[in-house]
């Protein structure tokens, strides 16, 4: 049974990551921390968890984890994964998983010398039709990478306009506007929401970014409910990025993904579902996806994190490269809607 613990007990961790580990014949919550005292022995309680603590070190010190759960606002998210990881616990951190290039990198560089896996609970990537896709063009059946599109859309105009999320009224907490629609606190659709799609991108493409230009829409507190970028990759490929926070709520959040190579090119989406490979020689694969299988389930990487932590052999498909990547770009992304200019993304550097 792996021992796991979670730092940061706000909205997501109460609502998602603690039942779903509690879920699980493989693991369980055996700690908790947060900085405020009331919030922690409030699911303390309600989750029947005892060990709880208002210092990580100490936690950490004691509890001899398997696992660390980081489930702190996007900004907080890189001292406490590198102290987990140097505990020795493999560590799920939240997406975005940095706010800043060299603090992805740092937690990609931590995992890679404590011999421990990072997993970022993008939940698309952790499909059966995902690995399929990656494994297609792992296998050069598109071709050489030359462009791609990516779009996704969300229903949570309320969330970034800093109002209370609809369907969080009855959750035990509500998403804080100081995480989501904050603009000094990594606030907004990019680092909220765009990262599922571009891990999923990154992930399925092996695709690395090498510059950005983009512009963005604000929302009433400033961050940008809309995102427009384009970019190159390292392998040369150009891409175009899109994202938008003012779906219907009725409709719900859509991934569409088009990945086109020297072969053939391979389409993706969720709504309707649908995952395609169209090659030059007309030797099509089309895979059979339901509207079922391709709902988002954020359940779904919380399972695979806790068989990691309990010593199963698993297919990462959010690990610490991928989420160092997508930080790269989204970065890169913000940075240039501030310049008004093109960005580079530097590779990066071997210590």
């Amino acid at each position: 049974m792996a021992r796991i613990g979670v730092v940061g007990c706000g909205w997501w961790a109460a609502f998602n990551h603690i039942p779903a580990v509690q879920e699980s014949d493989r693991g369980a919550v055996v700690a908790i921390c947060d900085l405020d005292r009331a919030r922690l022995d409030r699911v303390g309680d309600e989750f029947g968890i005892g060990a709880r603590y208002t210092d990580l070190d100490r936690m950490l010190a004691t509890e001899a984890l398997d696992g660390l759960i980081v489930s702190t606002p996007h900004v907080a998210h890189t001292d406490p994964a590198i102290a987990g990881l140097k505990a020795g616990a493999h560590v799920m951190v939240e997406k975005p998983m940095a706010t800043s290039a060299a603090d992805g990198r740092a937690i990609a560089r931590a995992a890679e010398r404590a011999g421990k896996q990072v997993l970022v609970p993008c939940g698309m990537n952790f499909t059966d039709f995902s690995h399929r896709a990656a494994a297609m063009v792992r296998d050069g059946r598109i071709g050489r990478i030359r462009h791609a599109v990516c779009q996704m859309g969300s229903a949570l105009e309320d969330l970034f306009a800093g109002q209370p999320m609809v369907e969080t009224a009855d959750h035990m907490f509500r998403p804080p506007a100081s995480t989501w629609a904050d603009p000094a606190r990594a606030g907004g659709y990019g680092w909220g929401q765009m990262s599922h799609a571009l891990s999923w991108l990154c992930h399925v493409g092996d695709l690395a970014f090498a510059d950005m230009f983009a512009i963005t829409g604000k929302s009433p507190t400033g961050v940008d409910y809309y995102d427009a970028a384009v970019g190159h990759t390292r392998c040369g490929a150009t891409v175009s990025l899109s994202g938008s926070a003012t779906v219907p709520k009725h409709v719900g959040m859509h991934m569409d993904i088009r990945i086109y190579g020297t072969e053939g090119c391979l389409f993706f989406s969720n709504a309707p579902a649908r995952l395609e490979l169209r090659r030059m020689d007309a030797a099509d694969e089309v895979l059979a996806i339901s509207e079922e299988d391709a709902a988002y389930d954020g359940r779904l990487p919380v399972r695979h994190f806790v068989r990691l932590c309990a010593g199963e052999a698993i297919e990462n498909g959010a690990d610490g490269e991928n989420g160092a990547r997508v930080t790269e770009a989204l970065a890169a992304l913000y940075a240039s809607a501030e310049s008004g200019r093109p960005e580079t993304i530097n590779p990066p550097k071997v210590t």
